[in-house]
């Protein structure tokens, strides 16, 4: 699976630990982040990650146009909902996004862990279930 990971200043070292501790999960897919989320999972673990801008130069709108054309299927979200953002307009976007595209959504750690779990047990490929060969 194709997996995106985006995180909020406040929430990256949260993201970071997250990663390390499904880091053997996470190496079994493909990953991709923006910028400064993605610089720092990948030193934190290895992983390899391709990295986009950092989210305030437009890195979620790269996101977003992978999303727009199927080519994620799972995003992990760690948003700080106390802090406003300037460009919170992209991220309603983003999100609206994966409602149109069906792609599961975790905004923060609780959902998180449970769709990682979903994803190790095979639950998630959805795709499949949409789309039975």
């Amino acid at each position: 699976m194709n997996i995106a990971l985006i995180a909020h200043d406040s929430k990256k070292e949260l993201m970071v630990q997250f990663c390390i501790a499904y880091c053997g999960i996470l190496s079994r897919h493909d990953l991709c982040a923006t910028g400064t989320t993605g610089k720092m999972v990948e030193q934190a673990t290895g992983l390899t990650i391709q990295r986009y801008l950092s989210g305030s130069q437009g890195g979620d709108q790269q996101i977003s146009a992978r999303i727009s054309c199927n080519e994620i299927d799972l995003l992990l979200f760690f948003r700080d909902p106390l802090t406003p953002k300037p460009h919170e307009p992209n991220e309603r976007d983003l999100l609206r996004l994966c409602d149109v595209h069906n792609i599961p959504v975790a905004t923060n750690i609780a959902t998180a862990e449970a769709l990682i779990h979903a994803l190790e047990r095979g639950d998630l490929d959805w795709r499949q279930l949409v789309n039975p060969a």
